[in-house]
């Protein structure tokens, strides 16, 4: 089993898109409407599939996020291949940084102009994946269930369809200000909670 993982690994590796043609690729298909334009929300979207609360078939949530048929699946050597492969790849690195060395798992953020993260992109991302399945997310929406914390500094800087912040509209001032710039600290943290917290019901709907 794992000789044969082994082996997978190379062989994916070689045929996976770099990550900046990548970029590239998505934005040239923004008409078809992928759930990720740019590197950092298919990195929010990748880890939103690898701690969500249920595990869905590749062809489930690869399909919408790179706006290719399932039959992209059956044939090598193509662009929709080689985007597929980067994916993957980026998923299993993900699912081995938070099974074995979690403090290490880094959000691929942008940086604005001015040096600060820029996190939204990630964290629609993440949303965009939620929203596959959100239904099985709903204990974590609820604002009464105490754990509801754990999406909050990922959700926070997500909009809706209308383009309104989806948590409500944040309070005025310099306070609120410092929290938005520096919450994208707590978010490796907050993977990792809710990695933690999902991983008995995954696993038993799993069996």
């Amino acid at each position: 089993m794992s000789s044969r993982r082994h082996k997978a690994a190379p062989s994916m590796a070689a045929a996976a898109m770099p990550l900046e043609e990548l970029e590239r690729w998505l934005q040239a298909r923004v008409d078809r409407h992928p759930a990720a334009t740019s590197i950092p929300m298919l990195d929010g979207y990748v880890a939103a599939i690898v701690v969500g609360p249920i595990s869905m078939s590749p062809l489930d949530w690869i399909c919408p996020l790179l706006a290719i048929d399932a039959d992209a699946f059956n044939h090598g050597g193509t662009p929709e291949f080689a985007a597929i492969s980067a994916v993957a790849l980026r998923h299993n690195e993900i699912s081995q940084t938070l099974s074995t060395t979690p403090r290490q798992f880094a959000p691929m953020h942008r940086r604005e102009v001015s040096g600060d993260i820029d996190p939204r992109p990630w964290c629609q991302g993440f949303y965009a994946a939620m929203r596959l399945r959100l239904s099985v997310w709903t204990p974590l929406l609820d604002a009464s269930n105490v754990n509801h914390g754990l999406l909050r500094p990922i959700l926070l800087h997500c909009r809706d369809d209308q383009g309104r912040p989806l948590l409500g509209p944040p309070r005025s001032g310099r306070e609120t200000e410092d929290f938005l710039r520096n919450a994208h600290l707590d978010i490796p943290a907050t993977v990792e909670a809710l990695r933690q917290y999902w991983m008995p019901i995954r696993y038993a709907r799993a069996r």
